[in-house]
């Protein structure tokens, strides 16, 4: 539940595109497949992301993917929508709906933090839409928040916003993104030092834009309304009906979203696979691209396997 790093930047092979949907503006970044029809696939970020926070690890997969990943209303460069709905269930809506009209599904399906939470919820409603679900640090309730992760949950706090704003308005953009870095990875300076710049310029553009703040405030206290839900809306109830393959990759200094959770999770998920990276944070698919690339091929071996399995004749 936390801001994930940006880094906005087009890289060489990517594609960016707008895209109007009732209510909704968003904004497409593809990493078209290395060949013709290769599979689809979707990545959502996290809260204070963008699309760009999945570019190491599109570019890692163009040889087995046909990548798309979306600024959700808000955020990148995707205006906030017409309602104001900043909620878990809105934005899990948007990306149906996209799929939807694109007509790409079923997609591989990826989410960080709270895109975690939000491609739970679409692979939980509509499993049509999802050939597997891939997490990153996921967003799920957990019992107790980290201490580290209280910051951002006390901006769910009428005048919180506003406050941070006041008091931080002489930190620069190198502050800030320095200070992003520190609590999203394991290790900072795993960030090369065109990453960190780009990150610069990308916190730079965010601050000009005057819905920023409110578009946290807002979605921060959506992701902990998810939280409070029960029955069958509840984000762990939904998790037990996700059909699809699911692959969980946490890692072991994730300030925000604890590691000791993965082990419900796991648990939780029907048909998963846990993957603990020693020493990655909050956002592994930019920190340790490489190794969630590999985890994500794993995936696919096995799950090949098992359709191989199911089709063949028995005796």
């Amino acid at each position: 539940m936390v801001p994930s790093t940006p880094f906005a930047q087009l890289s060489a092979g990517e594609e960016r595109r707008t895209v109007s949907l009732p209510g909704v503006t968003l904004t497409v970044r593809r990493r078209p497949g290395r060949e013709p029809g290769l599979p689809p696939a979707l990545f959502v970020h996290g809260l204070g992301g963008s699309s760009s926070n999945w570019t190491p690890l599109m570019a890692l997969l163009a040889d087995a993917l046909d990548g798309e990943a979306l600024d959700l209303p808000g955020f990148g460069d995707a205006p906030p929508p017409d309602d104001g709905d900043h909620s878990i269930t809105a934005y899990a809506r948007v990306v149906i709906r996209y799929l939807d009209a694109a007509g790409r599904g079923p997609v591989h399906l990826f989410g960080n933090s709270m895109g975690g939470a939000i491609v739970t919820r679409v692979a939980a409603v509509r499993p049509d839409l999802v050939r597997t679900l891939t997490l990153v640090s996921p967003a799920l309730p957990a019992l107790r928040l980290q201490r580290t992760a209280l910051p951002t949950a006390l901006m769910a706090v009428p005048g919180a916003v506003p406050l941070y704003a006041r008091l931080t308005r002489d930190w620069t953009p190198e502050q800030r993104t320095a200070e992003l870095l520190a609590l999203c990875y394991g290790d900072p300076s795993r960030a090369t030092p065109d990453q960190f710049g780009a990150a610069v310029e990308e916190y730079r553009r965010r601050l000009t834009q005057p819905y920023c703040w409110d578009v946290m405030a807002r979605s921060v206290r959506g992701l902990l309304d998810a939280y409070t839900l029960g029955g069958q809306h509840s984000l762990w109830r939904q998790a037990e009906r996700v059909l699809a393959p699911t692959l969980l990759v946490y890692g072991s200094r994730d300030q925000l979203v604890s590691v000791r959770t993965a082990r419900r999770a796991s648990a939780t998920f029907r048909d998963s696979r846990l993957v603990v990276l020693v020493g990655a944070g909050h956002v592994a698919m930019m920190e340790d691209p490489d190794a969630v690339a590999r985890a994500f091929r794993d995936l696919l071996a096995d799950t090949a396997k098992t359709s191989e399995r199911s089709a063949s004749p028995r005796g």
